[in-house]
């Protein structure tokens, strides 16, 4: 094996941007510390944030820090991202604005204790461009309002997500969300996620819990 073949899997994610927004600083910045640090590759995740391929995990640090991050790359256990949609805003199909709304689910719930990775879609319409329906908490908007999904999940296992909620304004949807993870936060095991748990979750318990 070459010694060059661990620096092509090196891989981290950097601060920022989140729900996909940047600002021209911002990419000024990223493109100053890569030069600096001689980085190959740059790539936009599916989760609309921006990694960096190709260096040693000392240099992956160092740009972390630079960034304003002195703790350097993490992976939570918790809510791992929150995609959003340009939203009502910016998108001429969009019903309701979900970048507002993910800054506030952001606000709200991203520190949130969880048993593992959890991934939130805000979607502005029904086209569910954030992919709502497979996400541990999903939402999309129609003319009505919100709609709650919980419990999806993509990848090797996918599950589409059991709706929990329709016509919710903002606070209802904090609200709601914040119950249906505290039901995960319950009953999951160590590192499930919430698909796994309402694979073996009859939907009855779930809408029993959040009636109470």
């Amino acid at each position: 094996m070459s010694a060059s073949t661990p620096e092509q899997k090196t891989y981290n994610v950097l601060p920022g941007p989140r729900m996909g927004l940047v600002t021209p600083d911002y990419l000024e910045e990223i493109a100053a510390a890569a030069r600096r640090h001689g980085v190959p590759f740059l790539k936009i995740t599916g989760a609309q944030r921006l990694a960096i391929a190709g260096h040693r995990p000392e240099t992956a640090e160092k740009i972390w820090q630079e960034m304003g991050m002195p703790n350097g790359p993490r992976k939570p256990v918790g809510i791992h991202y929150i995609q959003a949609c340009p939203g009502r805003q910016w998108c001429k199909y969009g019903r309701q604005d979900s970048l507002a709304l993910g800054r506030e689910i952001e606000a709200t719930l991203l520190d949130l204790p969880l048993p593992a990775k959890t991934k939130v879609g805000v979607s502005g319409c029904q086209f569910n461009c954030c992919e709502s329906y497979l996400r541990d908490i999903g939402v999309f908007g129609t003319t009505k309002g919100w709609t709650l999904v919980f419990g999806g999940n993509g990848g090797g296992a996918p599950r589409i997500g059991d709706v929990v909620g329709e016509g919710l304004n903002d606070d209802q949807v904090l609200r709601l969300a914040r119950r249906c993870l505290d039901f995960y936060r319950e009953r999951a095991r160590k590192l499930e996620r919430t698909g796994r748990l309402m694979r073996r979750t009859p939907l009855t318990e779930l809408e029993a819990a959040l009636r109470d």
